[in-house]
């Protein structure tokens, strides 16, 4: 009990010393505005460095305060920035997407007007033979879209191929790289020559020609190959490649070397069918001289 009561007056008395600290600092500070006495001298020594101290420090806490909000403020906008920039990254990508897209199309347009004289179904390639090269590839146009065997298919530079395959709504389209034989002929002259399909070649970009004729027509490089008339599968004048190297054959007889193809077999993506086959023209052909016998 008696210990109870010692700690008790102890506390009564660090209450008092307190009590008594602060109104001798409000008194300090009352004093410290007297301009000369020895209580001027007194606050000068105790409690205007205290002041000074007290500013410096409430000054000191308010800066990092501040500096605080600031960070916080900054972190907050640079969050937003950068959720903005990945934004502006994702449409950047998709704008850049769109102009490689419109630009094949655009080459699907040219080749459209070019060959103008054929029906045409525009088609995407969806399914490939797995092999870098687009030797064998699925399209998403079958029979229904009008599609059929043995019609030719361009892509926006030239000859890609042929329909091999046709379901309902699917095709398939075997390349005139994988392993064929096409008559074709030098754009300028209509020397006869034929192109053939080498997977070993095109590792090196190219396709092989020959049996074509040792005469005086020249051959230079960059001259375009396009299918021929004499073609069986083949509708005329379609567009397979640059000569990129001409050779004189042993027999001195005919000439061969190697042609640019005018695809890239790595990149197809979108394709022209053309909805006529070679077999078709011989056929109204034949029924066109028919009807004009019986006249």
């Amino acid at each position: 009990m008696k210990t109870r009561n010692q700690k008790g007056l102890e506390s009564k008395y660090w209450l008092l010393i307190i009590v008594a600290a602060c109104i001798l600092c409000m008194a300090a500070t009352f004093f410290a505005g007297v301009k000369s006495g020895p209580v001027r001298v007194i606050a000068d020594y105790t409690v205007v460095p205290m002041q000074k101290g007290i500013n410096v420090i409430g000054t000191w806490v308010n800066g990092v305060a501040d500096n605080f909000v600031t960070l916080k403020s900054v972190q907050k906008e640079n969050k937003t920035l950068k959720e903005q920039n990945a934004n502006l990254k994702m449409e950047n990508n998709q704008l850049q997407q769109k102009a490689v897209e419109l630009e094949r199309f655009y080459d699907l347009y040219k080749m459209d007007q070019n060959t103008s004289d054929y029906p045409k179904v525009g088609a995407r390639v969806i399914a490939n033979d797995g092999s870098n090269w687009f030797t064998s590839f699925t399209i998403d146009k079958g029979s229904a879209d009008g599609i059929r065997e043995d019609m030719n298919v361009l892509s926006g530079n030239g000859l890609v191929g042929i329909v091999t395959k046709v379901n309902a709504h699917s095709s398939t389209v075997r390349s005139i790289i994988d392993e064929v034989n096409i008559s074709s002929m030098i754009m300028t002259t209509f020397d006869q020559c034929i192109v053939s399909g080498d997977l070993k070649l095109i590792n090196n970009g190219v396709v092989k020609f020959e049996q074509l004729a040792n005469n005086e027509n020249e051959v230079a490089v960059g001259e375009q190959i396009v299918t021929s008339n004499i073609s069986s599968k083949y509708l005329q004048g379609l567009l397979i490649g640059y000569v990129s190297e001409v050779n004189v054959d042993s027999n001195n007889l005919t000439r061969s070397g190697y042609i640019i193809p005018a695809v890239d077999f790595k990149k197809l993506q979108e394709v022209l069918v053309i909805t006529t086959t070679k077999q078709d023209l011989i056929d109204n052909g034949n029924q066109t001289q028919s009807d004009s016998s019986e006249k």
